[in-house]
């Protein structure tokens, strides 16, 4: 959007106001973020269908580590963000996505760890002193 602001009764001066700072996507920065999503989501599908790691616990955290990059990738490939656009209130965003994707997962990790243990199958015997 232009305008023309007067500067004297002469002289006049273009005024460019560009509120769309956040640079558009290109074919090459979606293909890219799209590579790099396959690839961040084929190497996981990989490690649990090969039986890479022994202990599930490393499985799992090797997971979660990939996930979190997919995110990160998602943000900056597909919704462009970055530290300059929207006068910093994107990165504002992406602090508070990470937070609460670090909440969801550490929580749901928590869970299944403390349902698996509480309820795991009882012995035979256990399940004959069953009310």
């Amino acid at each position: 959007m232009s305008a023309r602001a007067p500067v004297s009764d002469d002289v006049h001066v273009e005024v460019v106001h560009d509120h769309h700072e956040a640079g558009h996507g290109s074919r090459r920065g979606y293909i890219t973020g799209f590579v790099l999503s396959a690839i961040l989501t084929a190497i996981p599908f990989w490690l649990v269908m090969a039986g890479v790691f022994t202990d599930p616990r490393v499985t799992s955290l090797v997971i979660m580590a990939f996930a979190v990059a997919q995110i990160v990738v998602h943000m900056v490939y597909f919704l462009h963000m970055n530290a300059r656009s929207e006068g910093g209130w994107t990165m504002m965003a992406l602090i508070f996505t990470i937070v609460l994707v670090v909440i969801a997962l550490s929580g749901s990790l928590w869970v299944m760890y403390h349902l698996n243990t509480n309820m795991m199958p009882m012995s035979p015997g256990d399940m004959r002193n069953m009310p």
